[in-house]
């Protein structure tokens, strides 16, 4: 991996940009999602933000179950994120269908309809747990780049002993 590439796979975890989308929950994961966002738990510390399109975004956060209305939407805002992408299941309803499970137009959770990358259950699930979801997402995402900081430090021996 070459010094270019590394540097980018280390600004996409140290500030990974989020996309919240709610494909017909009850309000709840949404809410304690901004709780997250606000300062007692600040996933912002994270380098975590929140932005409006699905185009500037490395992170979709879904809440709600998939719905058969819902799941060319949530294919279509998905296919506009930008390689990589990640989803991360909110909540109950996200993670399986929730209290809706069963319903007849309900197809169940958010993996329905696109790979979800990691799931934070509850109905609805806390802010303490929501933020460290991401925080362990973002540790994953760290190993997959191969910008974790426990082989940078690994790796710092070796180079000074070759030198």
């Amino acid at each position: 991996m070459g010094f270019l590439q590394r540097l980018i796979n280390k600004a996409r975890v140290k500030s990974p940009y989020v996309f919240h989308f709610n494909s017909g929950s009850c309000n709840g994961c949404d809410i304690e999602i901004i709780a997250a966002l606000m300062p007692r738990l600040d996933l912002e510390r994270f380098g975590v933000k929140l932005v409006g399109s699905p185009r500037h975004a490395d992170i979709m956060l879904c809440t709600g179950p998939v719905t058969e209305q819902i799941k060319p939407r949530l294919q279509k805002i998905y296919e506009q994120m930008a390689e990589p992408k990640f989803v991360v299941a909110v909540g109950s309803c996200a993670c399986s269908g929730g209290v809706f499970r069963g319903g007849y137009n309900v197809l169940g959770g958010v993996d329905q309809a696109i790979p979800v990358t990691a799931y934070v259950p509850g109905c609805p699930p806390k802010p303490s747990a929501i933020t460290y979801g991401a925080y362990k997402l973002l540790e994953v995402l760290s190993e997959q780049l191969g910008v974790s900081e426990i082989k940078e430090a690994e790796k710092a021996p070796e180079e000074a002993a070759e030198v």
